[in-house]
């Protein structure tokens, strides 16, 4: 949830503080988070006769990619993990923009002098 500013100017401290809870629980268990990326591509293997040589690419295949990217290099995902790390990359945004709201309203507060 992006909460503008503004938007928690116009909360009380008391309700400020409910909702930093809420966020705080939607944190949940973060053992399961990924921060980065899954993308799928198809390959080419070379060997003459192979119907990728006639245009049909093997895969797709999963590959994840760790943020902060960087010089982070792709990992094969095998196709029994993908759904288990599609959650987590999931979880991870969940987790990401949980925190993002919380660091807000503790601003809001530490503009009140109120963070505690």
């Amino acid at each position: 949830m992006k909460a503008h500013k503004n938007d928690l100017r116009d909360l009380s401290t008391r309700q400020l503080l409910a909702r930093r809870r809420a966020a705080a629980a939607r944190l949940g268990d973060v053992e399961q988070v990924l921060a980065g990326t899954l993308a799928e591509q198809s390959r080419r293997c070379g060997r003459p006769g192979c119907r990728c040589a006639d245009g049909e690419p093997h895969g797709p295949y999963a590959y994840f990619t760790p943020r902060p990217a960087g010089r982070g290099r792709a990992r094969y995902v095998p196709a029994a993990l993908a759904g288990v790390v599609r959650h987590c990359l999931r979880r991870g945004e969940e987790a990401e923009a949980a925190l993002a709201e919380i660091s807000a309203i503790n601003a809001e507060l530490l503009a009140r002098r109120e963070l505690s």
